[in-house]
């Protein structure tokens, strides 16, 4: 009997922390919410829903090293609003980056590896002299933002990264679910995006939003990781 008891509590464990997971599956374009897995580009954690915390690995950029860089790429316009849902709700603490890429050429199969990352979305903590910390995009189900109206014309990967902070106090702990939709940009304008960054290779892991106990002493400030947001 104890036996069973020790295995019931740790399947328990077990289902507790698969449910606490997710996954950025689907975009929203025009209103409606695509299904899984045929805008995005399906990520090795599809199963699991496992993040990544090696901020120098491959699987940052788009986590799609099992099964690279297949999507269907679907219109979206400058200026219009879009989004990125879950496969439930973003259930840690944590923050929000959006970030997109564009390709030289078609976006499929591409790897959207070197300087070309620009960040058009954030969702940051919410300090308030170390009385207290809040995450607006806890709870979620996804984001929903405005893609620049100068944004140019063309096939863009556009990158989701909620980064969960519940155990980020020690070098590793932050947590990364990240997923890549695959659109092309219509009616775009004549913007220069920027700064633009290389992923991996943006975060070292040691800054002060990703490194950082959330817990105790509840931090004064928060300091949102990545460059800042190009609104055009």
């Amino acid at each position: 009997m104890k036996s069973f008891t020790k295995l019931a509590v740790a399947l328990a464990v077990l289902a507790s922390r698969a449910a606490a997971h997710y996954t950025f599956p689907s975009l929203v374009v025009d209103g409606t919410t695509t299904p899984a897995w045929v805008n995005v580009r399906m990520t090795n954690n599809y199963e699991t829903q496992a993040p990544v915390t090696d901020v120098t690995s491959p699987d940052l950029r788009c986590y799609d090293s099992a099964e690279p860089g297949t999507a269907t790429t679907i219109d979206v316009a400058a200026g219009q609003q879009m989004g990125i849902m879950s496969d439930g709700t973003i259930y840690h603490p944590g923050v929000v980056n959006v970030y997109m890429a564009k390709a030289p050429d078609s976006v499929d199969g591409w790897a959207g590896d070197g300087d070309v990352w620009f960040k058009v979305y954030q969702i940051s903590a919410v300090t308030n002299g170390g009385e207290s910390i809040t995450f607006p995009a806890e709870g979620l189900p996804g984001v929903t933002f405005t893609l620049p109206s100068a944004l140019p014309s063309g096939q863009y990967l556009v990158r989701m990264e909620a980064i969960a902070l519940h155990v980020a106090q020690t070098f590793g702990g932050a947590q990364f679910y990240i997923s890549c939709g695959q659109v092309e940009v219509t009616n775009g304008g004549s913007g220069t995006p920027g700064p633009t960054v290389a992923i991996p290779g943006v975060y070292t892991g040691y800054e002060p939003g990703i490194l950082i106990n959330i817990n105790y002493p509840i931090p004064t400030n928060y300091t949102q990781p990545g460059p800042a947001v190009w609104s055009g």
